[in-house]
């Protein structure tokens, strides 16, 4: 069975772990700033190597970011409804509510020109997405950002190794804060993990004490300064994070290869578009997700991923969008906005399909995965 996605774990990897097992500490240890200068250094360079902090998972990234930028009870962000949930849950948990904006239908990221009828007195933050690994328009949303006077925190969680303009996600100072995830089927994993960075070292510093119950040290040992949580990334997790981390041009240099191969075996199916590549961004290719018509086909995308299946085939849909989902109707408070029109989601939504993409995939895979999606869906060229 192909999966949509997976880990690539080698001999080194294995090691890597296996030396922090035999470590006198397996928590709280130096691999853990390693990690972070690691993960700056991939991004920015080192230019930014103190901006980054590491922690458990993406969701607790993102609820991170939030708490340490002040959003809080009475307080909007505006975001892309199609997402995980985590984008919008973390901002539940700081007590906040969450603005569902639209967007493009053919890249599924934030709709610039959705925005601004959203924003009210109680915005605080516009959370863009970058969906797949396909940038989302930075530039644009900073502007909105600027002229209202409010954070921009990008959900990065599937974006680690793309670039906007010629500089990599995370690696630019435009943005209050940036969180990424390494979960197994991201571009590198620490088993679960996440990371935030961050422009502002006193955000920073406010973070790496959130992660740690809200502890600050002090001349005589520590005391416990505010309500934070148990967000540490062991030392264990960091040192796979590491080894993986030296292999990330190699990973995404390979998914950008897979996309390639997927676009030219597709090129000829009029029924099938592949996600767009925009000149002013490289997507890193977190997923490969097609759009197909599938009532034009007469099918329906259930049948399709159920007999795909049968053929050894693994996909998914990423993602049903938020305000379709209870926990989210329950939530969106603001008086209108479950009923408000998003054309751009709808339409996205109908037609994505996330085929195979991984490193592991091989140029064999690639093709039994387009042999069966055209068989499956009866246009063979």
């Amino acid at each position: 069975m192909l999966s949509y996605g997976r880990q690539t774990i080698d001999d080194d990897d294995i090691a890597a772990v296996v030396d922090a097992l035999r470590a006198p500490m397996l928590t709280c240890g130096p691999l853990v700033e390693r990690f972070e200068h690691a993960l700056a250094e991939a991004i920015t360079g080192g230019v930014r190597g103190d901006c980054v902090s590491a922690c458990s998972s993406g969701t607790a990234a993102l609820h991170l970011a939030y708490a340490a930028l002040g959003i809080g009870p009475g307080d909007e962000i505006i975001t892309s409804p199609v997402t995980f949930s985590a984008t919008a849950a973390a901002a539940y948990y700081v007590g906040a509510t969450v603005r569902i904006a639209d967007v493009d239908p053919a890249t599924g990221n934030l709709e610039p020109t959705s925005i601004d009828s959203l924003i009210t007195s109680r915005t605080r933050a516009i959370v863009p997405v970058h969906l797949a690994g396909q940038p989302a328009d930075l530039a644009e949303i900073h502007a909105i950002a600027l002229r209202h006077g409010l954070l921009v925190i990008e959900d990065a969680c599937h974006a680690l190794g793309a670039s906007y303009r010629g500089t990599p996600i995370g690696g630019a100072t435009g943005s209050d804060a940036v969180v990424f995830s390494f979960h197994p089927v991201k571009h590198v994993t620490t088993g679960e993990g996440g990371a935030v960075i961050v422009r502002d070292p006193a955000v920073k510093q406010r973070i790496d004490r959130l992660r740690h119950h809200g502890i600050a040290k002090t001349a005589g040992g520590y005391e416990v300064a505010e309500l934070g949580w148990n967000y540490r990334l062991p030392d264990i997790n960091c040192a796979l994070g590491i080894s993986q981390l030296a292999k990330l041009s190699r990973f995404v240099a390979r998914r950008r290869a897979l996309a390639a191969m997927y676009r030219a075996r597709l090129a000829a199916v009029p029924a099938i578009a592949c996600p767009p590549e925009l000149a002013d961004r490289a997507s890193s290719y977190h997923l490969f997700a097609v759009a197909i018509d599938f009532a034009a086909l007469g099918t329906t995308r259930a049948d399709v991923v159920s007999v795909l299946a049968q053929r050894g085939v693994g996909t998914q849909v990423h993602y049903p969008p938020l305000h379709t989902h209870p926990l989210h109707r329950a939530r969106c408070a603001v008086e209108g906005d479950l009923a408000r029109p998003r054309v751009g989601s709808d339409r996205y939504f109908a037609r994505t399909l996330s085929l195979p993409m991984y490193p592991a995939l091989t140029d064999g895979d690639v093709d039994r995965v387009v042999a069966a999606l055209l068989t499956t869906l009866g246009v063979l060229p």
